[in-house]
């Protein structure tokens, strides 16, 4: 039986994995992406699927982390961007890091491939035309002004817009290890890792205060029209952190817990600034939470105050894009869909996810919603005990609407996190063999989050119509 082609304006995370999961369920797919046509301020190459803020899908540990669990259920959806990052990782303590040019090279390859894929390299100016019939857009964080003019002027509604920032990435040959040292927090193995997988650069108390002054100090880029623009706090810059206050950088992303110096280890640091392996050869590390807004020059200057980096040569500095969302609990419905015009979806960061797994699992689910209805099949919507459930729940309604002020938008991105679960039932936390008491602390916030885990996945396998009893097979 032949079945009209789907639409997929943005060939980003998001785009490649809803034109993946649409030609998977035998759903022909037209893919649109801008690039090299037109580039952006962020992106460096044409290749679909390209990593331009981190290398890093965080953590991947399913029993007590959300992300790790959203990681699991993307594995059994059989997600393209969850295979190429498996495929293409390198070692990141308990994180999924991943090697950038072979990841995006991977998802393109496998793309351009499936008989069922067609991708065409155009820039979509307008509102997809009605006659495409079911199309999803997208086109992430780096919307092009002209698509973002017509997607408000259709939805009635102003895109709010915020800044995401990229940290800067150094060769390793140029950091000195005589200074710095390999480990991860607490030693902690994860895939494809040692316990040793960062470098780790130590600073004293003298050394910390002139850094975070100098921070303060430093010339940064100036916004203009985009000035008051609120930051996502998942990927503040590093001078926007330090003007929070003098400590916030160490109880932040230069905290000093869980590391100890091999160099000098009865002396604890009083801050640490750690890097991480951002490329399979090892070649290149990404300097971890140092997102910012300084000027070039002044990157250079000021990250060469770090001990072991007094010498860094950079890949790449850092710097600053906008990032476009749209009010989704207001203007989309329980499968994406546009509610002022059935047919259009959206997926990805647009939505007000955040976060390259989040955004590629709202374009897996975009993905299946379009194909099921392309094909004539039931709608399920994945159930809220999901990490899947959980997230899409967050964007198509889970947000707190103000009493005191009825006319502000109140829904912001968001990462995929526990507190986005439905509670518990009573009785499903159970107590491990030989415990005898109550639960306190630690223990009890371990366990729920094992139980809560345990459940998404049940609940996952089901919808997918698995087996429930799949452990051992993932």
């Amino acid at each position: 039986m032949k079945t009209d082609p789907v639409h997929v304006v943005g060939g980003g995370l998001a785009g490649s994995e809803a034109s993946w999961q649409l030609a998977q369920a035998g759903v022909p797919v037209i893919l649109h992406e801008m690039r090299p046509v037109r580039g952006t301020d962020a992106h460096k190459t044409d290749g679909l699927a390209e990593l331009v803020c981190s290398n890093s899908f965080r953590s991947d540990d399913a029993e007590t982390n959300a992300v790790g669990v959203l990681h699991a259920e993307m594995r059994l959806g059989g997600s393209l961007i969850m295979a190429a990052g498996d495929a293409n990782q390198v070692p990141a303590g308990g994180a999924l890091a991943v090697d950038r040019d072979g990841f995006s090279e991977a998802v393109t390859a496998k793309l351009e491939a499936h008989p069922l894929i067609t991708i065409v390299r155009e820039e979509v100016s307008g509102l997809p035309p009605v006659e495409w019939g079911r199309t999803i857009i997208a086109t992430g964080p780096l919307t092009a002004p002209s698509l973002a003019e017509a997607i408000a002027a259709e939805t009635d509604a102003d895109a709010l817009a915020f800044f995401d920032a990229i940290a800067p990435i150094v060769h390793y040959d140029s950091i000195d290890m005589n200074v710095a040292w390999f480990q991860s927090r607490y030693d902690k193995v994860g895939p494809g890792g040692t316990g040793k997988d960062y470098i780790n650069c130590p600073m004293d108390k003298e050394q910390y205060e002139a850094f975070v002054q100098t921070l303060l100090d430093g010339a940064k880029t100036e916004f203009k029209e985009w000035e008051g623009t609120p930051y996502f706090d998942g990927c503040l810059p590093i001078e926007v952190m330090a003007d929070r206050g003098a400590e916030t950088l160490r109880h932040g992303p230069m905290k000093p817990m869980g590391l100890t110096n091999v160099h000098n280890p009865t002396v604890k640091a009083y801050a640490v600034v750690q890097l991480r392996q951002d490329n399979a050869l090892g070649t290149l590390y990404n300097m971890v939470g140092f997102q910012t807004k300084l000027r070039h020059g002044e990157q250079s200057r000021i990250f060469r105050m770090i001990p072991g980096l007094e010498n860094a040569e950079f890949a790449r500095l850092g710097g600053l894009h906008r990032n476009t969302y749209i009010n989704s609990p207001v203007l989309l419905d329980g499968t994406l869909q546009l509610k002022s015009r059935p047919g259009l979806r959206f997926a990805g960061q647009i939505t007000g996810c955040e976060g390259y797994v989040e955004s590629a699992a709202i374009g897996l689910l975009a993905g299946r919603f379009a194909a099921a209805e392309q094909l004539g099949r039931p709608i399920a919507p994945p159930p809220v005990t999901t990490a899947f459930g959980a997230l899409l729940n967050h964007i198509t309604g889970g947000h707190i609407v103000s009493d005191d002020e009825p006319g502000k938008r109140s829904f912001q991105p968001m990462n995929v996190n526990f507190g986005l679960f439905p509670p518990l039932e009573p009785g499903a936390i159970t107590r491990p063999e030989g415990h005898a008491g109550r639960f306190r602390g630690k223990e009890k916030s371990i366990a729920k989050k094992k139980a809560l885990s345990a459940r998404a996945l049940a609940d996952c396998r089901a919808w997918l119509g698995m087996a429930p009893k799949a452990e051992a097979a993932e």
